[in-house]
């Protein structure tokens, strides 16, 4: 089915899904965020700015959204979808800094280092990704074993790294002004976008001991395949959206002379593998029962998304 016609014929639940899953991780990032009040004041407000400052919540979703999917309760799971998304803050405010994509606007508001200054942003993105691991090692809700924890923040450890969103960013930045094949530009994608959607359902899958090895495979090639559609999608937006809509800067890529699936393949290509791509994430959801469909909306939400 062609994922427009699935979003107009029933938009309503992954809309309330979306705002279930933020109103249950909202205040739990405010619980794990320290209060601006404590010392030292100013990187916790800059943390605060960053981290509570809107956003969809992608990512903590599909931290949900494989929980269910997997029988696991939601209250279980809102300490590592806290804790992949203080990941994506502080790559968001890393990259935003002028050493890197030199941006100004993120989620419609000046960017931390902007808001503050760029010793503060930069020490914020350090103070964050420290957080996160403090999170799974210690959340009283994760009823798993030690082992278990182990392997989440494994996951969130290499996603984040230089074998996942670091050397992506890496790759991205020595790119500027070169041409990549279309094989190049999909690995600097798998790292920089996609690692961090991978661990987001590894996360998720991870807080039940009832999950098969085969489950895994299967929801690992899902992420995979969303997670390079919504790169995909990002880059079509940076060339058909606004920057009002997008909550930043529209057409920063093309500015920077970055490679991007239309500048390489072209629009409708892009958009075409983009397609294809969710066709074979939702493929691999074919073992899993309705619990999953939240998943598949998501997949479908990746691709059509306004910004």
């Amino acid at each position: 089915m062609n994922p427009k016609t699935l979003s107009q014929s029933k938009p309503s639940d992954l809309d309330a899904f979306m705002l279930e899953c933020q109103a249950r991780v909202e205040p739990a990032l405010d619980r794990w965020l320290p209060s601006p009040d404590t010392t030292p004041e100013i990187l916790h407000k800059a943390m605060r700015y960053s981290v509570l400052g809107g956003g969809k919540r992608v990512r903590p979703m599909l931290v949900y959204a494989t929980g269910i999917a997997l029988g696991v309760d939601m209250r279980g799971l809102d300490g590592p979808a806290c804790a992949v998304e203080l990941i994506h803050s502080y790559s968001l405010i890393h990259d935003d800094l002028p050493a890197m994509d030199n941006d100004e606007l993120r989620r419609g508001r000046a960017t931390c280092h902007v808001a503050f200054d760029e010793a503060t942003a930069l020490l914020a993105g350090d103070a964050l990704q420290s957080l996160a691991f403090y999170i799974l090692s210690h959340d009283p809700r994760l009823s798993i074993v030690a082992d278990t924890r182990l392997r989440m923040i494994e996951a969130l450890a290499l996603a984040s790294g230089s074998r996942g969103m670091a050397g992506g960013q890496a790759i991205d930045l020595a790119s500027v002004g070169k041409t990549l094949s279309v094989t190049e530009l999909e690995n600097m994608h798998i790292h920089k976008t996609g690692a961090l959607i991978r661990s987001s359902v590894l996360l998720g899958a991870y807080a039940t001991t009832e999950v098969t090895d085969e489950q895994i495979k299967r929801l690992s090639h899902f992420a995979n395949c969303i997670g390079l559609a919504f790169q995909i999608r990002d880059d079509i937006l940076d060339i058909e959206g606004d920057t009002h809509t997008l909550g930043k800067t529209q057409g920063k890529d093309i500015a920077m002379d970055k490679p991007t699936y239309p500048s390489l393949i072209g629009l409708e290509a892009a958009r075409e593998k983009a397609e294809d791509l969710y066709q074979r994430a939702l493929k691999s959801l074919s073992d899993l029962d309705q619990r999953a469909d939240m998943l598949r909306r998501i997949a479908e939400f990746i691709i059509v998304r306004p910004s």
